[in-house]
């Protein structure tokens, strides 16, 4: 099952600015990357099939998990979230750049609202429905031992709302949690440059996101 919908997600081409703009950005490769053969296609989720912590983003960078192929991989945004689970035990190493780099999730398996790099990082409403049954497929797979699903930003917060459709869900805010039976569902700024070099979001309180999570993962 767990190979039928990679595949789906790797051969997609749904909606047509999406895969026009990761073709684009494949073909317009820029001096730091030269030398690089880009993904530039949909980007499957990562990790620990077995998970306790479930990661989801907004989607693959345009020079990120578009040019690798793994979710938060080479890019700065992929640099704090995988420092961040070195730190709280989720992660083998601190670093992520490329697919074959060594990288393990243990107890972790992160995923994408949106799964091909969409122009200034925008996706549309529409592009939002037409993805979100590949992120529902994966939640089928990893809800028998998710305890924890962390968002990353209001559009993966909103996703992730959709899961559960029978629920009232609180305001989205860096920290704010919001159960659903046995399961926590922690908030959090996404860690793109817009909000770390402006500050809005510390290391001291993206730290505290995985710790948090750590923590309710470890509890009976």
């Amino acid at each position: 099952m767990w190979e039928q919908v990679e595949r789906d997600i790797v051969s997609c081409r749904r909606c047509e600015r999406l895969v026009w703009h990761r073709e684009q950005v494949a073909q317009r490769v820029p001096p730091r990357f030269t030398g690089w053969s880009y993904w530039a296609r949909g980007v499957p989720g990562f990790g620990d099939r077995a998970t306790q912590l479930w990661i989801v983003g907004l989607a693959p960078a345009a020079h990120g998990a578009n040019r690798t192929g793994r979710m938060f991989t080479g890019d700065s945004s992929g640099d704090w979230l995988y420092k961040a689970l070195y730190e709280t035990g989720f992660a083998n190493q601190p670093t992520s750049t490329h697919r074959e780099d060594g990288l393990i999730l243990r107890g972790a398996f992160i995923s994408a609202a949106i799964r091909c790099a969409p122009p200034d990082n925008r996706p549309t409403p529409t592009e939002l429905r037409t993805c979100f049954p590949y992120l529902l497929a994966e939640w089928q797979l990893l809800k028998p031992t998710v305890r924890v699903i962390v968002a990353l930003g209001h559009i993966a917060y909103q996703q992730v709302q959709r899961l559960f459709p029978q629920q009232k869900a609180p305001p989205f805010r860096h920290g704010g949690a919001w159960e659903v039976d046995s399961l926590r569902i922690l908030c959090s700024y996404h860690p793109s440059r817009q909000n770390t070099q402006t500050r809005r979001l510390s290391w001291e309180a993206w730290l505290s996101i995985f710790t948090q999570a750590r923590s309710w993962c470890e509890t009976p």
